[in-house]
């Protein structure tokens, strides 16, 4: 019987996955909005192909506009969308102890079936690109997207009580019973529960809590953690309390991690309130690191820690703020698949 596992994002790639922004309030309402979103959308894109091949999942009718803005190196997949957060509505892929490549299709009902989302089709995106890229379909009951985990490779995965425990997901579920599918599906045997998410991302547009906005793993032996230093911002108490989780887990399961503060940008709203900029939502790919970038005096900061942790790998800064403004940030529009060996 296969054994499945999901290796570190650092792992080497086949490809990138992205989606096409479509309509709804991610494209927004007006025309330049509308440009906005395609060119952050594409910039991302464009800026991966120039290191691994990239394929773009687009809505029927949207080919001749998504071609006017992606590179000539990009593909595109044609299948239908309501959204375009390839992280959350795709598969989580993984490898299996065999050798060959899987695709983790978890349930997907609009971020835990918030009113305004819908996911009519977005619901089979995870078996299309799964056929697409050729990876075995692993369909599993428990309701999570993609930008819900984050995983070292070696077994580990960062979850919160605010997505997977969440009443509009998975009624009824313990963590035991999480985390026992996270075992069969990922390969994760421990789990590290961070409390909840950013204060923007319980907002109307948020996920409730996405882990991919507080930690990644860089490598198995570090773990980079949002930090918000000013204490008016209601994100410093939330995030303090994240990391003092984290220190107990990591005493409790004697980890060999060491965790990284990556602080917040300085500015800390917009015209809808408190921001979650976060620079922890960036992408690894094949020889480079797409980082989210704020034109902020703690960008130059953010990029040298992120250079420190990915060593080998050029850091790329592209301005998130439209995606952060959308409800997400770089790592939430990618979804990354691995190369098997």
């Amino acid at each position: 019987m296969t054994t499945w596992r999901m290796p570190i994002e650092g792992h080497e790639q086949e490809r990138l996955w992205l989606a096409w922004p479509t309509g709804g309030y991610t494209l927004g309402d007006t025309d330049a909005e509308a440009e906005e979103a395609r060119r952050t959308w594409a910039s991302v894109a464009n800026a991966a192909s120039e290191f691994q091949p990239v394929t773009v999942v687009v809505n029927p009718g949207d080919e001749a506009t998504a071609t006017r803005y992606l590179s000539g190196q990009v593909e595109q997949l044609v299948a239908p969308l309501d959204d375009a957060w390839i992280r959350d509505i795709g598969p989580s892929f993984v490898i299996g102890s065999d050798g060959t490549l899987g695709a983790v299709n978890f349930v997907f009902n609009g971020w835990g079936a918030q009113d305004w989302a819908s996911w009519e089709h977005d619901q089979h995106i995870g078996r299309i690109v799964a056929e697409a890229a050729g990876a075995t379909l692993i369909d599993s009951e428990m309701t999570n997207e993609g930008g819900g985990i984050q995983v070292d490779g070696t077994g580990r995965v960062v979850v919160t009580r605010t997505v997977q425990l969440d009443p509009g997901r998975n009624p009824g579920w313990t963590a035991e019973r999480v985390e026992a599918e996270l075992e069969r599906t990922i390969g994760a045997t421990s789990a590290l529960w961070l409390p909840r998410g950013l204060t923007r991302d319980h907002d109307t547009f948020g996920t409730r809590g996405h882990a991919d906005i507080l930690a990644a793993f860089p490598s198995p032996h570090a773990l980079l953690m949002h930090a918000q230093l000013d204490a008016g911002h209601p994100d410093h108490l939330i995030a303090q309390t994240n990391r003092t989780v984290a220190e107990q887990y990591r005493s409790n399961t004697s980890g060999d991690f060491a965790i990284v503060d990556l602080p917040a940008p300085e500015v800390l709203r917009d015209a809808e309130g408190y921001v979650d900029y976060s620079y922890v939502n960036h992408v690894v790919i094949n020889g480079a690191v797409l980082a989210c970038a704020f034109d902020d005096p703690a960008d130059d900061r953010a990029l040298g820690i992120l250079r420190e942790h990915y060593p080998g790998r050029e850091v790329i800064a592209i301005d998130a703020r439209p995606l952060f403004a959308r409800g997400g940030g770089i790592h939430c529009i990618t979804q990354q698949q691995p190369r098997i060996r």
